[in-house]
C-alpha cells in the first residue's frame, strides 16, 4: 500500500512537470518494465533495441501522466510496455523487404472493426470471470508472457499445476467464447 500512495504523489509531480519524480518511477519500476519487455521480445531484438523499448515505454508515461489512474501506475506501465514491446515486434517484421505486387491485403472495413472489438470485449468479460488464481495465471502467461516455469516460482505453486489451469482456462475460453457465438480455431488456443 506504501508504493501506491508514493506512486500516485510521484505521479501527480510529474503532471506538475517534476522530472525528479519520473527519475524515482524509473528507479523503482526499470526492473519491472523491462521483464514485461525482455519476455516479450525473447530476444528477437538486440539488446540495445530492448533498452530503447523500455525507455521508450517511461517516455511515454511522461507525456501521458494525466491517464494515470490513482492507484493504477503498474499497471498502466506494463500496458505501455507491453505496446512498445509488441509494436517494435511488429516494425521488425514489417521492416521485411517485399515487392508491392507480392502481397495484396483489403483494408479492414467497418465489419471487420465492430466483430473485433465484440470478440475482444467478450474475450476480456471471460478472462475476468475466471475464478482466482486462474485469472492471474492466465493473465501472467498470455498477457505478460511469463513461462509457466516463471508464473510458479512467482505464486508458489507446482508448474504442473500451472499448465492444467492454463489448460482448463483455455477449455472455459472456448466454451464461453463458442456459446457466444465467436468463432475460435483451433491453433488459436
Amino acid at each position: 500500500m506504501a508504493h501506491i500512495v508514493a506512486d500516485d504523489a510521484l505521479v501527480e509531480a510529474m503532471r506538475g512537470g517534476d522530472q525528479a519524480a519520473l527519475g524515482h518511477i524509473i528507479d523503482r519500476y526499470t526492473a519491472y518494465v523491462g521483464t514485461i519487455v525482455w519476455n516479450i521480445l525473447q530476444g528477437k531484438l538486440s539488446h540495445t533495441d530492448a533498452e530503447e523499448v523500455v525507455a521508450d515505454s517511461f517516455r511515454l508515461l511522461w507525456y501521458s501522466a494525466d491517464k494515470v489512474r490513482p492507484g493504477k501506475l503498474k499497471g498502466y506501465l506494463a500496458v505501455i510496455a507491453r505496446r512498445r514491446a509488441l509494436n517494435a515486434l511488429r516494425d521488425v517484421r514489417q521492416a521485411l523487404p517485399l515487392e508491392e505486387d507480392t502481397v495484396q491485403i483489403p483494408a479492414p472495413g467497418p465489419e471487420s472493426e465492430l466483430i473485433r472489438r465484440e470478440t475482444y470485449t467478450a474475450l476480456r468479460r471471460t478472462v475476468d470471470d475466471l475464478p482466482e488464481p486462474d485469472r492471474t495465471i492466465f493473465l501472467r502467461h498470455y498477457y505478460f508472457y511469463q513461462s509457466t516455469a516463471e508464473i510458479a516460482d512467482a505464486m508458489g505453486i507446482n508448474v504442473n499445476t500451472v499448465q492444467s489451469r492454463l489448460r482448463r482456462g483455455r477449455e472455459n475460453l472456448r466454451r464461453e467464447l463458442t456459446k457466444g457465438g465467436y468463432f475460435i480455431e483451433d491453433e488459436d488456443f
